[in-house]
């Protein structure tokens, strides 16, 4: 075995997020065994699950674990049946997964969209637009802007209410977030599109000229700057025109659900939540891009891809390990080259397809490994 243990905090959450869990550690399991890794890996509560076992979202022992971990391997909160029955600053989706991103100053997130050609049919666009199939990331920045800016709050006025939020960003906080994004762009066909709305915004005017300077030191980066609005049209028109696309919070929210919809599937999508990189280690909270689907949580029906791919990117990100990563990503590539479907990908007109379940997705992955 290594001398290496890496420490994972494993928090399910609630809906689907306990059955892509047990798949995203079972691949782990056989990802230790071929590379001989050492993962220590820790389940806790998290979300309704976190609620129902001590009283809160993210209880004390979860957190605690997390800071003793090297890394948090995340599924999903929230229960849209139970959400409305507490006080908002209550619920899971804000006093959990909010509270981590910031209580560990995870700035950056990475969401990668791909869409095979082979599974071109999953996506909502004709195939001329798909071009040789989707590639792109998108980078986003995290713990700024009006997820987070104060004065946040409602408050009475003469004939109804007054909801107030500002959206707030500094010098820094672009600057770190945009070295994020020209790096992953060198890693990548060196092309980078900052999204922006300095044509009506105070922080966008900020954004525009922060990100230009700092692309000054990125030669072999090209950049180019676009409109939120323009941007969510292009995605539709044009997506293969992307390559690495950077964000401000509330922007990179919407625009990444909206390329998650050309991978057909929410199921398919990982993501990356990294803080600052110290002594070589990169802290990160690694979740799919996808929710709770409380409808289909218990059925062997959720698509496991995205919670197992999240786990790639953690072996990248915060262990270091690419070959690591790349066996995992390998691994899932030749899964769906197999033809094998979980329901929300799953092609009836498709005669090489095979329909098959949470469970039976995780075990050809792991195999496959």
């Amino acid at each position: 075995m290594s001398s290496t243990t890496f420490k994972i905090a494993a928090l399910a959450g609630d809906g689907i997020g306990p059955e892509v869990m047990r798949a995203a550690l079972q691949v782990l399991r056989a990802v230790e065994k071929k590379f001989a890794l050492s993962f220590a890996i820790t389940e806790a509560p998290v979300g309704w699950a976190g609620i129902d076992a001590a009283g809160q979202a993210l209880p004390d022992a979860t957190l605690a674990l997390c800071r003793a971990s090297d890394a948090i391997l995340f599924g999903s909160v929230g229960l849209p049946d139970r959400d409305p029955t507490i006080p908002k600053e209550q619920r899971p989706e804000r006093a959990a997964l909010l509270r981590l991103r910031k209580e560990f100053s995870l700035f950056a997130n990475l969401r990668p969209v791909q869409l095979p050609k082979v599974l071109a049919h999953s996506c909502p666009l004709r195939p001329e637009r798909q071009g040789d199939g989707l590639d792109l990331l998108v980078v986003r920045e995290l713990t700024g802007g009006m997820y987070f800016g104060q004065p946040k709050k409602t408050e009475e006025i003469p004939g109804g209410h007054r909801a107030i939020d500002t959206m707030v960003y500094t010098t820094p906080e672009i600057e770190r977030i945009a070295h994020v994004g020209f790096q992953a762009a060198r890693l990548r066909r060196k092309k980078l599109t900052s999204i922006d709305k300095a044509n009506v915004l105070e922080n966008g005017i900020l954004w525009r000229e922060t990100v230009t300077r700092i692309g000054k030191q990125y030669a072999d980066v090209t950049l180019e700057h676009m409109f939120v609005d323009n941007a969510a049209m292009q995605l539709m028109l044009r997506p293969t025109q992307f390559d690495v696309v950077l964000c401000e919070n509330m922007f990179g929210d919407i625009l990444s659900d909206e390329a998650a919809a050309l991978a057909g599937s929410l199921g398919m999508l990982p993501s990356a939540s990294l803080g600052a990189t110290s002594g070589g280690v990169t802290f990160g909270l690694y979740e799919p891009a996808g929710g709770t689907a409380p409808d289909i949580a218990g059925k062997n029906l959720a698509n496991p891809i995205a919670q197992i791919l999240s786990a790639a990117l953690m072996l990248r990100y915060s262990f270091q390990r690419e070959d690591a990563a790349r066996a995992i990503e390998a691994a899932v590539g030749k899964a769906i080259a197999d033809g094998l479907r979980t329901g929300d990908i799953y092609n009836p007109a498709d005669a090489t397809a095979q329909k098959v379940g949470t469970t039976a997705m995780a075990d050809a992955i792991a195999a496959a490994v």
